[in-house]
């Protein structure tokens, strides 16, 4: 089934946005097993021109697909937007067809974002994957993140593995947190599995207001005001969110206050006020304008 919406897929996919790893590809085809209707189901998207393939024609599956690719989005009102604003009038031609890769499974958008602080794309997406992997339900060749109340019982490294399992060799434990790379992640990662089985219902986070959904992520372990923003845009389809680090500091600081060293904490507020509802997208297309146009290696020097 074509989708007629604008998109630039394998941009969009490996853009580095911490709602998941990216799907796999296999010759010029996307795919990951997605739940529906409380059951797996393998979605299969492909490049149709500027538009998108999809294998499924139910009209559940259809709405799901538009969702995680954002495929309702008016990409050209947007384009329209930065072209009005002398400071981001060049992104649209350097970014063309990226769009928001939304969660299907909030929460692991919830742990690949606390995975991916101070952390490579490379390194948080393999551990995402092989999360996946050992505790994630199999379907067909693909592996469902695991839910919480799963991820709340995994253990944290090596060590507690051996000591409360009848393994021998310490050197043959591979079932924990740790073992997925994620370093000094693991407690953090364990205690916000145990928060979102027993204190926090995910669908209630879609309820609330953004200062509220922001406040509540701000008391997971792990989680600070980046991540916070993270979770919120890319899992929770907040757009007001504009997760802010360093290398977006030092891009609103040269493209509107002439390179001043301004904090983290003001980039983010004057984000949110200048932008508004456009906010999620400006710091997406931000951010990969910077990589693709040389402007991030002149804010390297």
């Amino acid at each position: 089934m074509i989708i007629d919406s604008p998109i630039n897929l394998d941009l969009t996919i490996n853009s580095g946005q911490t709602s998941q790893p990216p799907w796999t590809l296999t010759d010029d085809c996307y795919s990951n097993a997605v739940m529906l209707d409380g059951k797996p189901t393998v979605f299969k998207v492909k490049k149709s021109g500027n538009c998108l393939d999809f294998n499924l024609d139910d009209e559940k599956a259809v709405s799901k697909v538009k969702y995680i690719f954002d495929l309702d989005y008016d990409l050209n009102k947007f384009y329209k937007y930065l072209d009005n604003q002398p400071e981001l009038s060049e992104m649209s031609g350097f970014c063309k067809g990226l769009r928001l890769f939304l969660a299907p499974d909030p929460f692991e958008c919830i742990i690949s974002s606390i995975c991916s602080a101070n952390n490579s794309i490379k390194r948080w997406t393999k551990s995402v994957s092989d999360m996946k992997r050992k505790w994630g339900k199999q379907h067909e060749n693909y592996c469902m993140f695991p839910q919480s109340n799963v991820l709340a019982k995994a253990y944290l490294d090596d060590e507690e593995e051996f000591n409360s399992s009848d393994i021998q060799d310490i050197a043959s434990c591979e079932n924990n947190l740790k073992n997925c790379g994620v370093g000094y992640r693991a407690p953090y990662m364990r205690r916000a599995s145990e928060m979102f089985t027993d204190e926090i219902h995910l669908s209630e986070i879609f309820k609330m207001s953004y200062d509220e959904a922001f406040e509540t992520m701000l008391e997971v372990p792990g989680v600070g005001p980046k991540v916070a923003d993270c979770i919120l845009l890319y899992g929770f389809n907040f757009r007001e969110a504009f997760p802010s680090d360093v290398w977006i500091k030092r891009i609103v600081s040269h493209l509107y206050f002439d390179g001043k060293d301004i904090s983290v904490a003001k980039v983010r507020e004057f984000g949110m006020e200048e932008f508004g509802k456009n906010a999620g997208y400006v710091q997406l297309y931000m951010f990969h304008y910077a990589r693709m146009s040389g402007l991030m290696k002149k804010l390297k020097k």
